[in-house]
C-alpha cells in the first residue's frame, strides 16, 4: 500500500460505524475483508472541491457472513472519517488477490479439466473478477460472493462459477458464443489518462438549445448528468446508469453483474474507451443535441467481451430521452441485458401510473412491469411525474423510436430519495440473473415500503430487459467480425432501450 492508503486504512478501522458489523451479538468475529482503498472520485462524494478531493480516499469492505458491503470515505487532510454507508446484499468488486484465487480454484477443478479436455490456461480466462450468480446454489440462496472465470473453446464458452465464500466450485455451464474473427484493434482508442483527468476528476458543462447541465464520468455508475435546467428552470438533479445485469439461461440463471465507468481507479467491468461526445440532433424526433459515452472491453467483438453505449438526447422543445444499448457480442447467444437507470427529478411532488383509463397516484414506494398488457395515455405515456415547477409524461420504448429498439419491457421502481440509496456512486446493487423484479432497486423498497407524502423527493429507477438474438437476419444485441476487402471489420446490431420524457404544457 502507498502511504496515503495506509493512512486511510488506519483512520477507517478505528471508526465505530465502519466496524459496526465486524462481530455478532456475542462478540464472535465475522469473516470480513478490505477489498479496496482508492482515491475518491467526484461521483463518490458530493459537496466538495476538486482540491479537497485529492486527499479523500474510499475504502470498501465486504462481510462474507452477512453479504454486506461497507463503504467509508476519509479525508487525509483533516484526518477525519467523512461518511460510512452499509449496503445489505451487496458486494464490492473483488481485489486482485481474490481474482487470482478464483483462477487457481477454477484451473485445478477436476470438472473443468474434464469438460475442456485438458487443464486450462488461467491467463486466458475472461471475466474472472466480475460478480456472477448461479441460481439454486449458495451463490443465490445464501448470497455468497461468486465470480465466473470463463474459458473459450471453439464456438462455446465454459463458465466456472467459483464460490469465494466457501472456496469451491458452485457449478459449470456451457454457452454458445459462435465463431468470430480477431479483435478490431484499429477501432480501439483507449485514452485512459485523458479521460480520467478531464471527465472523471472534473465536471464538464453544456449550454445549448435552452438546456444547461453538468456531466461527469463516475467510477461505476456510467456518465452522470447533474443540475439539468431548461430555459432557466430546474428539471433534473441527477441521472446515471448504475448497473448492467447480463443473464444467460432463464432456467439455470447465471450471468454477470457489470458496471460501466472510468478507466482508472474504477470498479467498473467495462470501461470508458474515449471521452464523451456531443453532437447535433436533427431527425424525425426533432432538433437538439446528443451527449454520448461508449464503453467496451479491449478484445471486442470476440466472445465474452462487452460493448455498451449510453446516450442523453435533449430537444429544443423541452423533451429529453435517456437510453443505453448493448452492442454485443457478450458471452452467449441467449443473453438478456438489463441496464439500471437512476433518475432523480428536481423538487418532485407526485408520480402517477396510467391504469384503466385513469391516472393512479402512487402514495408509497412500489414497482410495476411494462408488459404487453400495459395501458398508455394517448397510446404513448405510462407515467406522469409532477415537480414543484413542471410536469412530464414518461414514454417507455415499445419499438417506436428510430434506433432499432424492440421495446423495453421495463421494471419501473419509485423510492424515496436518500443519500444512502444512490446519491453517491453505487457499487453493483443487484444480482445478475433473476427473471423477476429482483433487479436491485427493490432492496430500497422491501420489506416495508415507505409512504410517499406529497412533495417528498422521490427517485425513479428504470430497468429494461433486452433479449439478444444471433439468428441471421434477426440479430439484436449482437456483434461479429466480418471480412471486408481482405480486412476484418466489426458489424454490430445494437439493442437500445430507454424512456422519453415530454413536458406537460399548461392549457
Amino acid at each position: 500500500m502507498t502511504q496515503d492508503q495506509e493512512q486511510a486504512y488506519e483512520l477507517i478501522v478505528t471508526n465505530s460505524e465502519f466496524s459496526k458489523f465486524l462481530r455478532d451479538e456475542k462478540g464472535n468475529p465475522f469473516l470480513s475483508e478490505i477489498f479496496g482503498i482508492y482515491p475518491a472520485k467526484l461521483s463518490d462524494i458530493k459537496n466538495t472541491t476538486l482540491k479537497a478531493l485529492s486527499k479523500i480516499y474510499k475504502i470498501e469492505m465486504y462481510n462474507f457472513a452477512m453479504n454486506l458491503a461497507t463503504i467509508g470515505l476519509v479525508n487525509l487532510t483533516s484526518q477525519k472519517v467523512i461518511e460510512v454507508l452499509h449496503y445489505k446484499d451487496s458486494q464490492p468488486d473483488i481485489p486482485l488477490s481474490l481474482k487470482n484465487l478464483a483462477l487457481e480454484i477454477a484451473g485445478n477443478a477436476p470438472e473443468v479439466i474434464t469438460a475442456l479436455g485438458s487443464p486450462p490456461l488461467t491467463k486466458s480466462a475472461l471475466m474472472a473478477s466480475t460478480k456472477t450468480a448461479l441460481n439454486r446454489t449458495r451463490c443465490e440462496r445464501s448470497r455468497h460472493l461468486c465470480v465466473a472465470p470463463t474459458f473459450i473453446k471453439n464456438d462455446k464458452a465454459l463458465w466456472t462459477i467459483v464460490d469465494l465464500t466457501d472456496l469451491n466450485i458452485a457449478g459449470i455451464r456451457w454457452t454458445n458464443v459462435g465463431l468470430t474473427g480477431p479483435a478490431i484493434i484499429t477501432e480501439r482508442k483507449l485514452q485512459d489518462d485523458h479521460v480520467t483527468d478531464k471527465f472523471c476528476d472534473a465536471n464538464s458543462s453544456i449550454v445549448r438549445d435552452g438546456w444547461k447541465l453538468n456531466f461527469q464520468l463516475t467510477s461505476s455508475d456510467g456518465l452522470e448528468i447533474q443540475q439539468v435546467t431548461f430555459n432557466g428552470k430546474p428539471v433534473l438533479k441527477s441521472v446515471k446508469l448504475v448497473d448492467w445485469h447480463v443473464r444467460y439461461s432463464n432456467t439455470d440463471g447465471f450471468g454477470y453483474s457489470d458496471a460501466v465507468g472510468c478507466p482508472v481507479f474504477s470498479q467498473a467491468a467495462v470501461l470508458a474507451n474515449q471521452p464523451p461526445k456531443v453532437s447535433t440532433i436533427n431527425n424525425a424526433l426533432g432538433k437538439g443535441f446528443l451527449l454520448e459515452q461508449t464503453y467496451f472491453n479491449q478484445d471486442w467483438p470476440k466472445p465474452c467481451n462487452y460493448n455498451y453505449v449510453q446516450k442523453y438526447e435533449f430537444y429544443s422543445d423541452g423533451r429529453f430521452r435517456l437510453s443505453a444499448a448493448s452492442i454485443g457480442r457478450g458471452c452467449g447467444n441467449d443473453g438478456t441485458y438489463t441496464p439500471i437507470f437512476r433518475i432523480a427529478f428536481d423538487n418532485t411532488k407526485n408520480i402517477s401510473n396510467y391504469q384503466n383509463g385513469n391516472w393512479q397516484a402512487w402514495d408509497k414506494e412500489q414497482w410495476t412491469l411494462q408488459s404487453n398488457n400495459t395501458s398508455y395515455y394517448k397510446d404513448r405515456f405510462q407515467f406522469k411525474i409532477e415537480t414543484q415547477g413542471a410536469a412530464y409524461y414518461m414514454e417507455p420504448s415499445r419499438g417506436q423510436f428510430p434506433d432499432g429498439g424492440r421495446g423495453d419491457f421495463a421494471y419501473t421502481y419509485v423510492t424515496k430519495a436518500k443519500t444512502a440509496e444512490g446519491e453517491n456512486n453505487l457499487i453493483t446493487i443487484g444480482p445478475c440473473c433473476n427473471i423477476d423484479y429482483h433487479q436491485g432497486p427493490e432492496k430500497f423498497i422491501e420489506p416495508n415500503p415507505e409512504k410517499l407524502i406529497k412533495n417528498d423527493d422521490f427517485v425513479v429507477w428504470y430497468a429494461p430487459q433486452l433479449k439478444n438474438d444471433d439468428r441471421v437476419g434477426h440479430e439484436y444485441c449482437w456483434a461479429e467480425s466480418v471480412l471486408v476487402n481482405g480486412r476484418y471489420e466489426a458489424k454490430s446490431y445494437p439493442c437500445f432501450a430507454g424512456p422519453m420524457f415530454t413536458p406537460i404544457k399548461t392549457e
